[in-house]
């Protein structure tokens, strides 16, 4: 017969043996390289303090809070809020408003960094290059507030470019802004001018990083520049495209909610508000900040589901995934 207690206590010291070992090493790891989590620490107290710590408030939409209670002090309701906003009609017009612009903007906003980044590796003049991509940078480094500002400016029915243009064809002046039914085409032309630029550095990092060697062999069998862009290329880019495609799908419900508060007003609450404007409402107006935390953990819980789901689909159909 096999005494097993006999054989555990033997091997016992042997595993504390490893263990010791294992600890060494990490010591011995941190002695080696404390400069770079020296470097990395800053961040990491970024995230506990901007990131981590304020989700403590999270308890907030599940109590009735109240501001001379406190967070821990308030009593807990369970998911009440949550019943208040399924059955708000304000709320499901703010989540109809936000999936529809989302949609839009991933619609006709998504291909056009990639088209720019193809159009620019396509430009052989250097000078010309770098004025134009210069050019479709800039936007992105102008406030939001001045972005509101030109449009406003842009579309205003008596001094705008837009209505001038308009008045010379014969049409009647437009208000834009005051028409539910223009909101979201501005609010999406307005945003791919202001990021497509810059979107496409990435893509166009992508493109310099394809084998040259490539090309060269397209050319000797008679490829058009045309039929290298289709033929390699995009497909070289792919993994890319998959990986920033994931990412804005995980970001659907975050819409550029400084520009809508800036732009959007009653009368166009019909196809503007969206659920980062209906919590600012709620939250900071209203002075409701239980719902509030409410809507916001709804639009976190929705956006880790769609990245997740974005992900799964991706990492099945082309290998390609975030992790």
């Amino acid at each position: 017969m096999v005494d097993h207690t006999s054989s555990a206590a033997v091997n016992e010291p042997g595993r504390e043996v490893a263990q010791d070992g294992h600890w060494i090493r990490i010591v011995d790891h941190f002695k080696r390289e404390w400069q770079i989590y020296v470097m990395l620490l800053p961040m990491i107290l970024w995230f506990v303090v901007f990131l981590y710590k304020p989700m403590y408030g999270l308890q907030v939409a599940f109590k009735d809070y109240s501001i001379f209670r406190g967070v821990a002090g308030s009593p807990w309701i369970g998911f009440e809020h949550f019943e208040t906003l399924l059955y708000s009609d304000q709320f499901a017009r703010a989540l109809k408003n936000t999936f529809m612009i989302s949609m839009l903007s991933l619609c006709f906003g998504f291909p056009v960094p990639i088209i720019l980044a193809l159009m620019f590796n396509e430009i052989t003049n250097q000078l010309f290059k770098r004025t134009s991509q210069t050019i479709v940078y800039l936007p992105h480094f102008i406030s939001t507030v001045i972005i509101a500002g030109i449009v406003i400016t842009a579309f205003s029915p008596s001094a705008g470019i837009v209505n001038q243009f308009l008045q010379w064809l014969g049409i009647e002046p437009i208000y834009f802004l005051i028409k539910p039914e223009w909101f979201r085409p501005i609010f999406i032309g307005s945003g791919i001018w202001q990021e497509a630029g810059f979107s496409s550095i990435v893509f166009l990092a992508a493109i310099a990083g394809v084998n040259p060697s490539l090309y060269e062999s397209a050319v000797i069998d008679g490829a058009s520049r045309w039929q290298m862009m289709w033929k390699i290329t995009l497909p070289s880019i792919l993994p890319t495209i998959i990986i920033m495609l994931i990412i804005r799908i995980g970001n659907l419900l975050e819409v550029g909610f400084e520009l809508i508060i800036l732009l959007y007003q009653p009368a166009t609450y019909e196809t503007a508000d969206v659920i980062n404007t209906f919590i600012y409402r709620q939250g900071i107006q209203g002075a409701q900040y239980d719902l509030a935390a409410a809507a916001g953990l709804f639009n976190a819980v929705v956006a880790f589901v769609l990245v997740m789901t974005a992900n799964t689909i991706s990492r099945r159909l082309s290998n390609t995934s975030l992790w």
